[in-house]
């Protein structure tokens, strides 16, 4: 019983519980509005309605930066915690650098 209590499952099993519970218990003391606002779905900037709907948002441009670095992160964290000690394990590290290095070239060319 003690091993099944200390596995992953079950502690996040556990700990969902425990936060599920908490969550009810203290939303008691939330805040709560007694009716919604007029105005919850009208767009709003800076204090002053928004009449110019050519003023979107655009985060296409963002992506490419976010996905470099997810990318860069990620092989990062890939290449610095394969074991050093497995055979073959450089070849496999190998293998991933030029796969992400091909990724972002492509990426980057775009």
């Amino acid at each position: 019983m003690d091993k099944l209590l200390r596995s992953a499952p079950a502690a996040f099993m556990i700990l969902l519980l425990v936060a599920w519970l908490l969550s009810r218990a203290l939303s008691v003391l939330a805040f709560r509005v007694g009716k919604k606002p007029g105005g919850e779905g009208k767009a709003y900037a800076c204090g002053e309605d928004s009449y110019d709907s050519s003023a979107q948002p655009d985060y296409s441009t963002f992506f490419a930066f976010a996905f470099f670095f997810t990318l860069a992160h990620v092989a990062t964290l890939v290449m610095t915690t394969a074991p050093a000690l497995v055979p073959g394990v450089s070849t496999i590290i190998f293998i991933y650098i030029l796969a992400v290095a091909a990724g972002l070239y492509v990426l980057l060319r775009r």
